[in-house]
């Protein structure tokens, strides 16, 4: 019997990739086989945590009696739709002729994941290994084989994974089913999510208590440039102090020259491709990821889920090789003579798990325009990011002019570009975009010529004017701003050489910020992130502990720690549930007005005919606010049924309005055609209300 090994990857497509370079191209139901390889996949998370209500029947309903709910032996289950899949691994996975498995999921926590996940649930024994890649081209998958790890090297990066997910599940059952509970609505709470919010309803009350406050500048026109003074809070006091320099001499008292550098931008780890992508194309998170996801698929990127933002050491000549690809591929580098400074962007000590997204030598054999647009851009922003780190410093000189005049110091300020180094590729870049980004980088600035004043320099009598500004409130978070709070969060109070913290990783964020979206406790307008009612109320009610983004964050570090082996698994988890313990425990009841926090606002939708009281819809009717009045139209009524019509609010409306409503195409069981007809409501006080129908004179049976 011949011997085969069982590569597992974590998408189909994948999968394939790997199979042709492994040379299996016999093409089964949920695998490719051929040359002692069996290649399948998962789709995505095959097996995840069991939901609370596998604990117990106590759990099937929402109950404050029932918390906290903390699994002693964790209970495991197969995604609903994904049955079949598994099931075709677990098979594989017990073939008699399968002598090892690989782990070929995508490297990272999640990957390891969910490979473990479908390997503990199918009650494989045998050994694994670990396919450790960070690029889906040819070369890279063959070096990746050469080089398979023991899978057990790689048990601390799966508890740190196992705990996240225990942790998620912990907070997230226990916190939302006791708020829900508390507060009468389905309140999600979640590890990440809940301080992400936190963070929204911040700035959104910061904007909101912000009072606009007008300050004035006394500027001064010394040889055509502009020396203006400090804030000034009162019109009266700028207006004297114009008089006064226009009565007086301005003299030049300083004049400071200083040659700034400014450093290339760093290579892109994830958190900063989607920051950038958002700032410039408007992508969200997610899109950016899924759109790099597609490209490290199509091997023309390399693998995108990292927080690094270096390549390692040995990865010279492939950077040196990927610029020199760039400079003949990318249009706006047409003509550019180009040395990169390769050592700028070579540090193995401070890649992780995976360096930086740069694109692949693939590129070579693409076609750049058959490419979607929206992947040509992600393609193109990392190209351009990996030629702007490796090219020389932007150097200018700053001059600074200061005056004294009426007794006050009035300051000019100018720039000369001396190199423009690497700003000289951005400005290249971004010419080629339609759509300009968003900037609040004054480095950006044109540069601004001042005149060569010197010291002593006198101006008699100079012209002054006052101008007039508003303070600004602060901005409200789009998702690339959000994105970096996420990213700094818990960095206030560390060590400057601790691990880096902050909310979630590289590859949750997007799902952070999406899920956020569809529990409708945020919203988009335009590009920009705000706060739903809910999403207010919700950080208002919840305590610091589950808002708070530094514990998060520490939570998150000690989930790296894990991962490297430095922290213990079972305290953690320990920590966890004594945190829900104590959340149950504090908070057991809702007192005064916050109860109706949630309640959703009815809309009425007209008068009832019986006794003029407000009627509301319900689940199944639409009702009279009056408990005493019995007045009710059911949803489901025969009468619209017969006549396959929805019974819409809009129908009801019109019915408490005016007694009739007009609709279009109603069906006719005795002709079985349709026709326009008026609907009158023919109420006679009883327990049901009735209904007449009348043909338009103008309309016949169609």
């Amino acid at each position: 019997m011949t011997s085969h090994i069982l590569v597992i990857a974590e998408k189909p497509s994948v999968a394939q990739s790997i199979a042709a370079v492994l040379g299996a191209g016999e093409k089964k139901n949920g695998f490719i086989e051929g040359n002692g390889y069996l290649v399948s996949w998962c789709v995505g998370h095959l097996v995840g945590l069991a939901e609370a209500a596998a604990y117990g029947e106590q759990y099937k309903k929402w109950s404050y009696d029932s918390l906290p709910i903390l699994p002693q032996e964790w209970q495991y289950t197969v995604a609903a739709d994904k049955g079949k899949q598994f099931k075709i691994l677990k098979d594989l996975m017990h073939r008699a002729d399968v002598s090892e498995v690989v782990n070929a999921c995508d490297a990272g926590r999640e990957g390891e994941l969910i490979f473990r996940f479908v390997y503990h649930q199918a009650g494989c024994k045998k050994p694994f290994t670990r396919l450790w890649i960070s690029s889906m081209e040819n070369e890279a998958i063959r070096s990746g084989f050469d080089n398979l790890k023991d899978g057990r090297e790689y048990d601390a990066l799966y508890h740190s994974a196992l705990c996240r997910a225990k942790a998620d599940w912990l907070i997230g059952i226990n916190a939302t089913r006791l708020f829900s509970c508390l507060y009468g609505k389905t309140l999600n709470v979640g590890r990440v999510q809940t301080p992400t919010l936190k963070m929204l309803v911040d700035r959104d009350a910061a904007i909101m208590n912000f009072k606009k406050e007008k300050y004035y500048h006394v500027c001064l026109m010394l040889s055509g440039a502009e020396a203006a003074s400090a804030k000034i809070r009162a019109a009266d006091e700028a207006s004297e102090l114009k008089a006064a320099c226009e009565a007086s001499a301005a003299v030049c008292t300083s004049l400071t020259r200083e040659k700034k550098t400014v450093a290339p931008p760093k290579l892109f780890d994830l958190t900063s491709l989607q920051r950038e992508a958002n700032r410039i194309y408007g992508y969200t998170a997610k899109q950016t990821l899924d759109l790099a996801q597609t490209l490290y698929e199509k091997k023309l990127l390399t693998y995108p889920r990292t927080d690094s933002n270096y390549l390692t050491d040995d990865m010279g000549d492939t950077a040196k090789s990927m610029v020199t690809l760039l400079c003949g591929k990318l249009p706006f580098m047409a003509g550019v003579s180009f040395t990169p400074e390769l050592a700028k962007v070579l540090n193995s000590k401070k890649v992780s798990d995976h360096h930086a997204i740069i694109p692949t030598i693939e590129l070579a054999k693409a076609d750049l325009s058959a490419l979607p647009e929206s992947e040509r851009n992600i393609l193109t922003l990392t190209g351009a990011r990996l030629l702007m780190a490796t090219a020389a410093p932007h150097v200018y000189e700053a001059v600074t002019s200061v005056f004294s005049c009426a007794d006050h110091d009035f300051t000019a300020r100018g720039k000369m570009v001396i190199a423009a180094g690497w700003k000289d590729i951005d400005r290249r870049f971004r010419a080629t975009i339609k759509k300009k980004p968003d900037s609040d980088d004054e480095e950006n600035e044109l540069a601004l010529d001042v005149p060569d004043y010197t010291e002593g320099q006198t101006f008699e009598n100079p012209a002054a004017a006052v101008t007039e500004h508003d303070t600004t409130p602060p901005k409200p978070h789009n998702e690339a701003s959000l994105l970096s709070a996420m990213e700094r969060a818990g960095n206030e109070d560390t060590d400057p050489d601790a691990e880096r913290r902050g909310l979630g990783t590289p590859a949750t964020r997007a799902a952070v910020i999406e899920k956020l979206v569809k529990g409708g406790f945020i919203e988009r307008k335009g590009k920009q992130l705000f706060p739903t009612k809910d999403g207010t109320n919700l950080v208002c009610v919840l305590p610091d502990s589950l808002t708070s983004p530094q514990l998060t964050a520490a939570w998150e570090n000690n989930l790296t720690q894990i991962a490297k082996g430095n922290a213990d698994p079972t305290a953690f988890m320990q920590g966890i549930e004594a945190m829900a313990r104590e959340l149950v425990k504090t908070y057991a009841s809702v007192l005064g007005e916050k109860q109706a926090l949630f309640k959703t606002e009815k809309t009425e939708l007209g008068k009832c005919p019986r006794c003029k009281s407000p009627v509301y819809e319900g689940k199944k009717n639409y009702y009279c606010s009056n408990k005493e009045c019995s007045f009710a139209m059911w949803k489901n009524d025969r009468f619209f049924e017969e006549r396959k019509t929805a019974f819409t609010p809009k129908i009801a409306a019109a019915l408490l309005k005016s007694g009739k409503a007009k609709i279009k195409k109603l069906y006719s069981p005795k002709t079985g055609k349709t026709y326009d007809g008026t609907v009158l409501l023919a109420d006679t006080g009883g327990k049901y209300v009735n209904y007449k129908v009348t043909i338009s004179k103008d309309k016949q049976l169609e």
